[in-house]
Formats: structure tokens, C-alpha cells, sequence
């Protein structure tokens, strides 16, 4: 809920520190930001929707892939890789109290204040909050903030965990988040803004990025003419992290998934192949397929470390 992760918010327009009041959040400048009825908070500003926010529809077949359990070794393996992370750093990541860095625009009040009671775990880019809230999950005590700029998809996240609070927010703009937050952060097949992922993370806390392998979704690429994985990927992966993080492990996650036609739509219709294909002509080649199909789930887990 959002009253778990208030203390970590700051305000879009000024970055001062928000108070969560009647039905909105609040800053001492007095922007207000109304909370939906849902649980969420919109802290975009302006009145332009970005162009790349996932659609109802493709919310909505992330929502019944991922139910549906298919890629549930990848969420366990996304937990046990931030349970590692908190245990990793010790009694630091119950305290989360952090220097502002000069040059922050959060320098002043947007900075911790080190009277969190556990790890702060967030995760930019979460759309339905389906792997914050596993990671949860397998730390008690933490709190979660899932950032995604669509609201379809923060409405659902949401409701993913109790002790999860959910924020439309854009990651390429200034994040909603107090410099050095944040102990873990997830980047599952979301963009990536280095400079600030190294700005809401404490100095030495830790950035776990999935990324899919040249081998995801095998035969499925190919058949249905879906968008493929640039063999050059990790390396532009590092490098949108602008030399602020250190590689510290890095492993490949693969298993098959047995996958009927309504599971093979969805899962095109949850990624990015959804905004490059026709919906009539892909449900003709669907029904070409056997009615189950195995497929090849492909990932790459990287964790990185914040530099001091």
C-alpha cells in the first residue's frame, strides 16, 4: 500500500518529501496528487502521455500469462537473486539513511531518512508488480514501490502485494524517489536510466536486470515473424548504465514452456512484438500451430552494484 512507501516518495514538480493525507499525496509546496481509487498514485507531470505505456490489452495478457504460472522459474529465480542482495548487504539494507549526492535535484528533503524498518525493494518498469510481489514474498519486512508509466498496468500492481505500493511514474524523467531509497532495484524487460537508477539506490545497493537471451521464445520468433533479441543486447544493456554500476554476476535461465493457442497470444500480446504485428493475422497463424506448443523461456539475470 502506498502508506508503506510514502517515507520514499518525493514530490515530481518540487522533489520535496510527500505526506500521504485524505485520498492524495501531498508535499509542504502543497501539490497535491489524488490517489485512485484503485491504490495508486499518478506522479507524472504534464499533460503529455507518454507514447511507449502499455495498453489495456496488453495488461491484460500479461496479467493471464503470467497467472497462469509459465514463467514462474523466472520470478523464483528473480527472488532468490534480490533475497541474496539484502542478505548480501547486511544490516545495511534495514537502514537506508543516504547522503544526497551533489547535484541531485532530490539534494535536500528527497533524501532518506534512514527510519525505514526493512529493505526498500523497488522495481522500474513493473508493470503488473507480478515479480516485485514474489520478491516480497521471500523478504519480510521489506516494502516494495512498482513504478510503471502505464496506469493499466499500476492499477493491477497495486493490488499484487500488501506491502506493495504502486506509482505511475515515466523512467526516463526524474523517478518520484528519495536519492538512495532504494537497497534493490528490478529492471525486468523495461528500459533502463542509469543516472537515475544509481541516484534512488543507496551507495553499494544492488540493480537486478532480466533481460530475454537471442533463444527466447524459440520456435514462436521465427513462425510467427515476432520481433527478435539483438545478439548485442548485453552489451548495450551495460552500457545504458553509464559506467555507474559494476557487473557483479550475471547467469542465463532457460526452460520450456508448454504453451496452448490462447497462451501463445498472450504472450505476444504482453510484449513488445504486440505493437508490430497485425492481431487478425497473428490469430490465423495461431491456429497453424499445434494445439501445444513447446517453447523455449530464455533469460538473462544480471545483478550490478552501485558505486560508492
Amino acid at each position: 500500500m502506498l502508506a508503506d512507501i510514502v517515507e520514499f516518495l518525493v514530490c515530481p514538480v518540487c522533489a520535496d518529501r510527500m505526506a500521504l493525507g485524505e485520498r492524495a499525496l501531498r508535499c509542504p509546496a502543497g501539490h497535491a496528487f489524488d490517489v485512485a481509487r484503485q491504490g495508486y498514485v499518478s506522479l507524472l507531470t504534464g499533460s503529455q502521455v507518454p507514447g511507449t505505456a502499455d495498453s489495456p490489452a496488453m495488461v491484460a495478457a500479461r496479467d493471464a500469462f503470467l497467472g497462469a504460472g509459465h514463467f514462474d522459474p523466472l520470478a523464483e529465480a528473480v527472488a532468490d537473486a534480490c533475497r541474496t542482495a539484502v542478505a548480501g548487504a547486511g544490516p545495511a539494507a534495514a537502514d537506508t539513511t543516504a547522503e544526497a549526492r551533489p547535484g541531485d535535484a532530490c539534494a535536500d528533503a528527497g533524501t532518506t531518512g534512514g527510519d525505514a524498518a526493512g529493505p526498500v525493494v523497488a522495481d522500474a518498469g513493473a508493470g503488473t508488480g507480478h515479480y516485485l510481489a514474489r520478491a516480497l514474498d521471500r523478504l519480510p519486512g521489506a516494502a516494495g514501490i512498482a513504478l510503471d508509466v502505464s496506469k493499466h498496468a499500476v492499477r493491477r500492481a497495486a493490488r499484487a502485494h500488501p506491502r506493495l505500493g504502486a506509482v505511475v511514474a515515466d523512467v526516463w524523467r526524474p523517478l518520484p524517489v528519495a536519492s538512495g531509497a532504494v537497497d534493490v532495484l528490478l529492471n525486468v524487460f523495461a528500459p533502463r536510466n542509469g543516472a537515475e537508477f544509481a541516484r534512488i539506490l543507496r551507495p553499494g545497493g544492488v540493480l537486478v536486470v532480466v533481460t530475454p537471451t537471442v533463444r527466447h521464445l524459440e520456435p514462436l520468433v521465427d513462425r510467427l515473424g515476432l520481433l527478435s533479441v539483438d545478439e548485442s543486447k548485453e552489451r548495450r544493456t551495460a552500457e545504458s548504465l553509464g559506467g555507474r554500476f559494476t557487473l557483479s554476476g550475471r547467469s542465463v535461465h532457460e526452460f520450456s514452456v508448454r504453451l496452448r493457442h490462447a497462451d501463445v497470444e498472450a504472450v505476444v500480446g504482453m510484449g513488445p512484438s504486440a505493437w508490430h504485428v497485425d492481431a487478425e493475422v497473428l490469430r490465423r497463424q495461431i491456429t497453424e500451430l499445434p494445439d501445444t506448443s513447446t517453447v523455449t523461456a530464455s533469460f538473462h539475470i544480471s545483478t550490478f552494484k552501485s558505486h560508492p
